[in-house]
């Protein structure tokens, strides 16, 4: 029934029953009334009618739309006693005892909507859901557990639900331990049924108490061919640790997680120092099953570390003079006059940079490679300076000029190639053996450099380099066959450049044999897996006529020669067919995962050889000078709940980035900080 000349009553006084949030008070004539709003029904509005009978319709009308009435209802009084349960919040130990915590009114803006307010009402607490929620938060955004028992999250925590239990740091501890429980067994399940190999990343970090930590991250392709990396460790060890400690804690961690047999390879971030631990790990492995290669490609090291290296020994020569160019940028840049008279001096000399002088972050290498560039632009101008400022004392001699100009040209190079590898945080193996290559060629270049600083710092830098190519070059150069645009061809083009047109071919055939020397091995694993359900079937005594099978001789013939076809056919058919189209949006794992009919056995191959974490710095610390420190709030905990936060927080967030792909891994704030 609609209403008609009704006019709404302007309230002139609270209404202070919480029915009248879902009631309107309108007047027809000279009569009251409450419309309902949900149902429109019209009921007694004055004063004298009270709200028993507005109640006793909300009840029922809510109820039809599944509403919790109880809740609505009893708001009010629910908003009166939160408030008065904030007075018993505890306080931190640095707060004043008599210090008054003035609580927050539980009081609903007037204007907001009646329908939020009925959704309100309608939400059941979970104090166990929130506390595992809270647990969650704290090991994804890295906070510190005491934060539970801070004064301000506990008044926030009580305005926000009255209902929440405060909790202590010891019972969010626990929370932690059980979703890492509950996470691992996800993670060690998926590991378990993967059906390639696991490469594992070793990484060293450090904290503000001087503890050594180890840091295990297995990488792997999974079934959908995605490259995949999680954290499976984090131990603490005592910075006294000898290499037979350390091989032990890997092993450990290996058996622990029964991936001992599934290891391909093992990447390290220097190129020296865990010599004795890799061959400790290769001995104790071998014992059960004789490792790809005989272990040739099992020992990586960090591709991104030698470049950051190598360029750091670079700064390094040129410490004194890039002290002398940071000081002569300072004094151009200490006032307007001074900055006005350089560019006047910049503008006389014919120079015409759109580039700024630029002043370095001494923390981050490529920064000061930045500011070694550009100051080389105004090598005239700051000369010039010195003749018309007599306070300029920081000139840089010609020669010095010239070493700045050829250094920083190095750094370049550098800084574009760790780009390279830092684009993607999961890269690919195949990416990294065309850059590696250019910076060899470049080493073998500034070798020959007629200036005898510059040659004895790269003789230097290439003594470091060789070590780093000798244990890699076969993995790098496989890596690259296995991606279709290059195949042998990239191998035959840098390699008459490194090692000259005369001993070219011997080392690529010793490239050809070692990829041929792994296929063969694929290819007998392939075949072990293929035997076991054949010589299931031929105990099979008759056919299902029950007569006897003649040809059982023939099924066996057949697989054999067909199996020895197509170990001789897979791996020569990808080297002879073309090779694909060359473009930047390229995706080799979709191409392999596209191509895994037509190639069986290489593509088990490349699933394992393409998933080896060629580089294990990440990306936003690609060029920091200094290493991985643990975050100063988790440091003090015990180790097993920092393996578990530590852990957990990787695993929380792929989990998050792959239910949420808008969520950048680069957002959330990072564990670790940086010397």
């Amino acid at each position: 029934m609609e209403i008609s000349n009704e006019t709404p009553i302007k309230k002139t006084k609270r209404l202070t029953s919480v029915v009248w949030n879902h009631f309107e008070r309108v007047r027809k004539a000279d009569i009251c009334y409450a419309v309902c709003v949900h149902c429109k029904k019209k009921l007694s509005g004055s004063s004298n009618s009270g709200t028993t009978h507005l109640r006793n319709h909300l009840i029922r009308c809510l109820k039809r739309s599944n509403h919790d009435v109880s809740q609505i209802l009893a708001a009010k009084r629910k908003r009166k006693e939160s408030t008065l349960s904030l007075t018993t919040v505890s306080h931190d130990e640095g707060q004043r005892k008599d210090e008054i915590i003035t609580p927050v009114s539980f009081k609903f803006d007037q204007e907001q909507k009646k329908e939020e307010t009925i959704n309100l009402g309608s939400i059941k607490f979970d104090q166990e859901r929130s506390r595992l929620d809270l647990a969650r938060m704290i090991m994804l955004h890295g906070y510190p557990l005491a934060m539970v028992e801070h004064v301000g999250f506990k008044i926030f925590a009580k305005n926000l639900q009255p209902l929440y239990e405060v909790m202590t740091n010891s019972a969010i501890e626990l929370d932690c331990m059980t979703i890492y429980g509950k996470e691992k067994q996800k993670v060690y399940e998926m590991i378990h049924n993967l059906h390639g190999r696991i490469s594992l990343a070793v990484d060293m970090w450090t904290s503000p108490e001087n503890t050594g930590y180890l840091c295990l991250t297995a990488n792997y392709i999974d079934e959908d061919w995605k490259l995949q990396k999680k954290i499976v460790n984090f131990v603490s060890l005592d910075y006294s640790h000898t290499d037979d400690i350390l091989s032990e804690v890997v092993i450990k961690c290996l058996m622990d997680w029964d991936i001992d047999c599934k290891l391909f390879a093992m990447t390290f971030d220097d190129c020296s120092t865990y010599d004795d631990t890799v061959f400790r790990i290769k001995e104790r492995l071998s014992q059960d099953r004789p490792l790809l290669k005989n272990g040739q490609l099992f020992d990586v090291r960090c591709a991104a570390h030698i470049v950051k290296s190598i360029a750091q020994d670079a700064m390094e020569a040129l410490r004194d003079v890039t002290h002398k160019i940071r000081d002569s940028v300072k004094y151009v840049k200490s006032s307007q006059a001074t900055q006005g008279k350089f560019n006047e001096i910049a503008q006389q000399v014919g120079l015409n940079s759109q580039k700024r002088l630029f002043l370095d972050c001494p923390m981050r290498w490529n920064s000061t490679c930045l500011m070694l560039e550009t100051a080389a632009k105004y090598r005239g101008a700051f000369s010039l300076l010195q003749e018309h400022d007599s306070d300029y004392t920081m000139a840089l001699t010609e020669r010095e000029w010239e070493w700045v100009s050829s250094i920083a040209g190095y750094m370049k190079l550098c800084v574009e190639i760790t780009n390279v590898f830092s684009a993607n945080k999961c890269p690919t193996a195949n990416i990294f053996f065309p850059e590696i290559c250019d910076l060899h060629i470049q080493l073998i270049d500034w070798c020959k450099c007629e200036d005898d600083f510059i040659s004895s710092m790269a003789l230097k830098m290439k003594a470091k380099f060789d070590k780093y190519w000798s244990k890699c070059n076969l993995a790098l150069a496989i890596a690259a066959i296995l991606d279709p645009r290059f195949k042998m061809k990239l191998v035959e083009y840098y390699y008459p450049k490194i090692y000259g047109s005369e001993a070219a071919p011997d080392r690529i055939k010793d490239v050809s044999d070692g990829i041929k020397e792994l296929f063969n091995e694929y290819s007998m694993c392939s075949n072990s897996l293929d035997e076991g359900p054949a010589r299931a079937g031929s105990s099979l005594p008759s056919t299902s006529n029950g007569t006897r099978d003649r040809l059982k001789g023939f099924d066996k013939f057949l697989h054999e020669t067909s199996r020895s076809q197509s170990v001789i056919s897979d791996l020569d058919k990808y080297l002879e067919e073309p090779v694909f189209p060359r473009n930047y949006d390229f995706n080799i794992l979709n191409w392999w995962k596209v191509h895994t009919p037509r190639y069986p056995i290489l593509s088990m191959m490349a699933r394992d050889v393409l998933g080896v974490p060629v580089s294990i710095v990440a990306p936003e610390l690609a060029f920091n000078t200094g290493g991985r420190v643990f975050d100063h709030h988790w440091s003090s905990l015990s180790p097993d709940t920092q393996q578990a936060l530590v852990c957990g927080q990787d695993w929380l967030r792929i989990e998050l980035e792959e239910t949420n792909p808008s969520s950048s891994h680069s957002a959330l704030p990072l564990l670790i900080e940086t010397n």
